[in-house]
């Protein structure tokens, strides 16, 4: 049986890449020359995406995807399919508009009017705001409950003294004798005309029979033209950022219970779950969800956010994918998780595990500058903000490929939607960087944003792959392709190894204060101990314990770490307590829950977690010390690396260790620590070639010795059972033998005239290009040619270029030795030098920014342009 490592190194992994080609229209000559260069790029699949197209599901589109399936067909590539007219998903192209009432989006809003008392015979206007188009767009709705509720004199707080004062409303006029002190009368709205107004014709995902409109408009149209297609060439559908959008600024990340002014989705189930759970009286706790104050409260947050992200997973998701599985297709996609808002309301949808567990895969995307090289903890400008980088670095990644590890329907499987509205800036080592970060997390599946069969500059949302031929790097995108092709497949299909659990903590945050789960994941990962993350639903359901270990699936976790949560469901705190009993490790950052989220009395169960050996309480910054000095790791590092990245795959014949060096500027030079035996190899998923590694055997490990230029990634492979390999030989430590010195003759060719260049002239010495002023907004190819002596005997001769800016291909006497889109800039120059005079060329391509200087480019650091060096040749020693 052939393992992974097999199947890459002799060209047969499967394909884990599908790029967003983007449909407004074009020609029926773009569209297959469109899939032409995506499958030139080493790519087997694409997804289908209206952006928007003039004719959605009309003759002109399906004019368009019939050539796109008889292209793929052709070429042997997989379809998906972005299931609406645009994005994000939920429009169901337009069908909703007219909707009977059921079936369109439903909100709960709440107005006030404050009294004081007491004082007989008062009267206050209750009524909704009429809805009157082009003045009062959100008016309008029918009154649900009107409440009043005491407020404390000193803070102003709601109490916990509550009347229902429904029954004393006459044609949207209350009528009441307001009692001693002061008080607050709410009134709530059921109002269809609220939210995101762009998203005003919308499908309601806590309705059914609503989210039935989409599959009835879009899957079963595409089923209709092409179900011989369906489970070969249309591998499935995509949803792209479905979500309430409840909220006017859906996307403002504070947008979750609490807020002042916003509407809450809403539907008939919500108002029969909620009655009942609490009785018919439950709607005098309902202005809870936007007020401060009174006992009830943490416990009626939970509880609709409990029943809002449990019906959006039953009613949108699981009723998708189960439609697709029927279908003989899969469902994949993603929600919006922006800085926290995964948890939350606006564009979110409550509860990250829940919203996509009806999916195929697990998945997530980075856009618009949400991770930025560098930054990993103060945040940093992004296009929409500002990023809150503790949660993209440290939390997005590994919440969403723990997922794809918990739930067996996903087989492994995170995808992620990357590369996107980066701008021009944004070249093939920015994305090879991304890729990294998103592999050495635990994604495998990637969609890369995008394919615009649009003329150059379509401004929206760059860089473009192939940008109709103007981008200058496309000719080296299938570099990253294979790379990426190849990792994914070596790190799939083998169990993930970590050594800690750490829970979600969604519920406590809808409860009261908590601490984000990216908290202790960032003290794990700057310490190489590797976690998975776990909801609530999993402690209650899918996890047990197995000698004093945490068993979910075919992982095994030697402790269960709990960020500080105030309070958490009694069902969990329940479930702890039996976990501790059978002898789990149960660390809680920074202090103990102090109640269970619903309100119940759980004293009993609080005071034997405080108590039993099993449980301990630590702070933040002491989790990572404390995990080794008990032995909680699965690699050892000899020194502090906080910026070194690991991820281990076990599988039946071995073992694969991705290390990462996510830093930009920094090397890392370290002494890994390795719990194996046997032959130990580094392979590099680049060149697909296996190396010999500098390691040492001690009785039941291996001492690995790693050395990492910024952004450098090198994979090891364990096992018994390498035999048969064709192995390099080791490289050994390189010393400077000579620099290439001496002037240089420039020219330059843009996409289009490669590989015809234009003489510029001679460079005496190496510099940034863009600082030349002829130069500045030149972007595409900068050709390098210079001869050098060489008179010198070596075993192992490499050229380093230095610094390079940034795509590099180095040719040596006519003879390409290769192209690097990324540190370290060095190749093998063995057999291919001659005593004496030796020609050299170094061909670097840079970005389209210097040409274009789009606006999503603007909050970016730009690099230099051409080569910098120094060009230095080293000989092994």
């Amino acid at each position: 049986m052939s393992t992974r490592l097999d199947d890459v190194l002799s060209g047969k992994e499967e394909n884990y890449i599908l790029p967003f080609f983007w449909q407004h229209g074009e020609e029926e000559e773009v569209l297959r020359e469109e899939m032409a260069r995506i499958h030139e790029s080493k790519i087997r699949a694409v997804c289908v995406e209206a952006r928007p197209h003039p004719d959605f599901l009309g003759p002109k589109w399906w004019k368009d995807m019939d050539i796109i399936m008889e292209e793929a067909r052709a070429r042997d590539m997989r379809v998906w399919i972005l299931d609406d007219d645009h994005f994000p998903t939920g429009h169901a192209a337009g069908r909703l508009k007219n909707a009977p009432k059921e079936l369109r989006r439903l909100f709960l809003q709440i107005d006030h009017v404050d009294a004081v008392g007491p004082r007989a015979n008062s009267s206050f206007m209750v009524a909704p705001v009429p809805y009157v188009p082009g003045y009062f767009e959100t008016g309008g709705g029918t009154i649900s409950a009107v409440i009043a509720i005491k407020r404390d004199p000193y803070t102003g707080d709601l109490t916990d003294t509550i009347e229902d004062l429904t029954a004393k409303v006459e044609n949207g006029t209350l009528y009441w004798d307001v009692p001693m002190g002061y008080w607050r009368i709410f009134t709530v709205i059921e109002n269809d005309k609220n939210g995101d107004s762009k998203k005003k014709d919308y499908l309601n995902p806590l309705v059914k029979e609503s989210v039935r409109v989409l599959i009835d408009t879009i899957h079963e149209a595409f089923y209709e033209r092409y179900r011989e297609d369906f489970g070969s060439t249309v591998a499935g559908f995509f949803s792209d950022e479905p979500g309430f959008y409840n909220d006017k600024d859906s996307f403002d990340y504070k947008s979750k219970l609490g807020k002042k002014g916003v509407t809450l989705p809403w539907s008939a189930e919500m108002n029969n779950l909620l009655e009942e759970e609490y009785g018919s009286d439950y709607k005098k706790y309902l202005p809870y969800l936007w007020h401060e104050g009174g006992e009830m409260m943490s416990q009626i947050r939970f509880s609709y956010m409990n029943l809002v992200s449990k019906l959006y997973a039953e009613n949108f998701t699981k009723q998708i994918g189960d439609w697709c599985r029927e279908h003989g297709v899969e469902y994949i996609g993603h929600i919006v998780e922006d800085n926290n808002l995964h948890t939350g309301l606006g564009a979110g949808t409550g509860h990250f595990f829940r919203a996509l567990e009806g999916q195929d895969m697990s998945g997530l995307d980075v856009v618009l500058w949400q991770l930025n090289p560098g930054f990993d903890e103060i945040p940093s400008r992004s296009f929409s903000g500002e990023a809150d980088n503790e949660f993209y670095n440290y939390g997005l990644a590994k919440m969403a490929a723990s997922l794809a590890h918990l739930d067996p329907k996903k087989k492994g499987r995170t995808m992620a939607e990357v590369f996107g509205a980066y701008g021009w800036v944004e070249g093939l080592k920015l994305m090879k960087w991304l890729t990294d970060h998103m592999l050495v997390r635990g994604v495998n599946y990637f969609v890369p944003h995008a394919f615009s069969p649009k003329e150059y500059p379509d401004y929206d949302c760059p860089p473009h792959m192939y940008a109709r031929g103007k981008n200058p790097q496309f000719r080296y995108y299938q570099y990253l392709n294979q790379y990426t092709n190849r990792m994914s497949h070596l790190l799939s299909g083998g169990t993930h190894v970590a050594s800690a659990a750490v829970l979600y903590h969604a519920e406590a945050e809808w409860s009261g204060n908590c601490m984000y789960f990216q908290k202790p994941v960032k003290e794990l990962m700057r310490n190489q101990i590797d976690c998975d993350i776990l909801p609530c639903d999993s402690i209650i359901g899918d996890v047990h314990v197995r000698n004093a270990k945490l068993i979910s699936q075919d992982e095994t976790f030697d402790c269960l770490i709990i960020p500080y949560s105030e309070a958490l469901p009694t069902s969990v705190l329940k479930r702890l307590a039996d976990f501790a009993k059978q002898g789990l490790s149960i660390f809680f950052i920074d202090g103990l829950p102090q109640r269970a989220c619903e309100g119940e009395v759980v004293n009993d169960v609080l005071e034997f977690l405080a108590s039993n050996e099993n449980v301990e309480v630590i702070l933040l910054d002491s989790l990572a010390e404390k995990m080794k000095n008990i032995g909680y790791y699965d690699i050892q590092v000899k020194d502090a690396q906080p910026y070194l990245r690991y991820f281990h795959v076990k599988h039946q014949k071995m073992d694969v260790y991705m290390f990462f060096n996510e830093h930009p500027i920094h090397e890392i030079e370290t002494e890994v620590e390795l719990p194996v035996t046997g032959k130990v190899l580094f392979y590099d998923a680049y060149e697909n070639i296996v190396r010999d590694s500098h390691v040492r055997a001690e009785a039941s490990k291996s001492l690995l010795t790693l050395k990492l230029a910024p952004f450098e990634t090198i994979t090891v492979i364990s096992g018994t059972d390498l035999s048969g390999l064709e192995v390099s030989p080791i490289v050994n430590k390189l010393q400077s033998a000579s620099i290439v010195e001496g002037s240089w003759s420039l020219s330059t060719a843009n996409s289009l005239q490669y590989p015809a260049f234009t003489p510029w002239g001679q460079l005496e010495s190496l510099k940034d290009i863009s600082r030349i002023e002829s130069l500045k907004s030149f972007s595409g190819t900068m050709r390098y040619e210079t001869e050098f002596d060489w008179n010198t005997q070596g075993k192992r001769i490499v050229m380093d270029l230095g610094d390079v800016y940034e795509t590099a291909e180095l040719i040596v006497n006519g003879e390409s030795l290769g192209v690097r889109i990324s540190a370290p800039y060095q190749f093998e120059l063995s057999g291919s030098l001659k005593y004496g005079k030796n020609s050299l060329v170094v061909e670097v391509t840079n970005t389209l920014v210097k040409e274009n200087p789009d606006t999503l480019s603007r909050i970016a650091q730009h690099e230099p342009s051409g080569l910098l060096g120094p060009v230095r040749i080293l000989v092994e020693e």
